[in-house]
């Protein structure tokens, strides 16, 4: 086996749309040896890293939620994988656990930052950065923390990613007529067809502002917004009285230079509603009880997942560049090693 350690650097701050060229360097170190090791430590062998829109945010030298990752730092990750050496009595050598450790294939950790993982019967380590990772924790917190009624009309956008998929059929399992807004016909078949959503609408489509108007003749109570930009001032438009708008994400701005505000806000004056950032951080101590909920409706059929894998850690600075283009149905991964392949450390 290769004894070497791919990472992936985070290079330059993008202005716009990011080239991967530009922003990331791929370099290889070697693989830390058990002698390596200082006591407390361990070497963790990723197997799948999340790609996810966030990920643009964090580029940024700006105020947010999380501080921006920095020049020649390893770029910032969630990753699923396996102990392979460990000098850290919290952890023996074959546990599966996961954390943020970043676009590398072997992490060395302190064990602070990841926790041991064990996948209910039907799961997968996969599920641990898509449903019972950051994407399906954010749908279950920021859709169930309004509380929504049987009945409600829940309007998703960027309904065929990751999270938006599972928005919308969490609002179905809770019995809300759900509305999903997509970027092609083919996406919104599978939402409608394979997921179980009421309607689905193509943003592309010249009509497309009738149209969700003519599906939501009682206006939008709920409107879980993935990408700003256009999609939303039409939500807002649309908006209910005490009607909820939860801010997720803005998929559609992340790479502009000048990012668009919404237009129509005065109709959260008229309407009296709700307009409300969310990050999932938040809700940690909670996180429990979303897995257990994901997991329960997961064997009984009721959450369905699909995933769009990319080969290669070399590959993940295109592979989010794609994320941004729409490519992806579902959850987006990257396979960084085989999990049925064990090390020889």
């Amino acid at each position: 086996m290769s004894k070497e350690n791919t990472q992936v650097l985070f290079s330059k701050r993008p202005f716009g749309v990011f080239d991967p060229k530009e922003t990331f360097t791929i370099v290889k170190n070697p693989i830390p040896t058990l002698a390596d090791l200082k006591d407390g430590q361990l070497l963790v062998k990723a197997y799948y890293l999340s790609l996810d829109p966030a990920m643009r945010g964090w580029m940024n030298a700006t105020r947010s939620y999380i501080r921006p990752v920095e020049i020649n730092e390893i770029m910032r990750g969630q990753i699923v994988g396996e102990v392979v050496l460990s000098k850290n009595p919290k952890f023996k050598v074959g546990d599966k656990v996961q954390g943020f450790l970043g676009w590398q294939e072997y992490a060395l950790t302190n064990g602070q930052d990841i926790e041991k993982i064990t996948p209910p019967p039907g799961a997968s380590l996969r599920d641990y950065v898509g449903i019972f990772g950051g994407t399906g924790k954010t749908a279950y917190f920021g859709l169930l923390d309004g509380k929504p009624k049987p009945g409600d009309t829940v309007v998703v956008s960027g309904a065929a990613g990751a999270t938006g998929s599972t928005v919308g059929q969490i609002a179905k399992i809770k019995g809300a007529r759900v509305i999903g807004i997509a970027g092609s016909e083919e996406k919104c078949n599978w939402l409608v067809n394979d997921l179980g959503f009421d309607i689905a609408l193509n943003y592309r489509d010249p009509e497309f502002a009738s149209k969700l108007a003519k599906a939501t003749p009682q206006y939008i109570d709920i409107y879980f917004d993935n990408v700003g930009g256009d999609i939303l001032d039409h939500c807002l438009k649309r908006i209910a009285k005490n009607g909820r708008i939860v801010l997720c994400g803005a998929i559609s701005q992340y790479n502009e230079k000048q990012p668009k505000g919404p237009a129509f806000y005065t109709a959260l004056i008229t309407q009296r509603a709700k307009m409300e950032g969310f990050i999932i951080f938040d809700y940690a101590q909670k996180f429990p009880i979303a897995i257990k909920d994901m997991a329960k409706w997961l064997q009984e059929g009721k959450i369905k997942r699909k995933e769009y894998i990319i080969d290669g850690l070399e590959n993940a600075p295109n592979g989010l560049l794609k994320l941004f283009n729409g490519y992806n149905t579902g959850k987006m991964l990257v396979k960084v090693n085989d999990e049925n392949v064990k090390s020889k450390l």
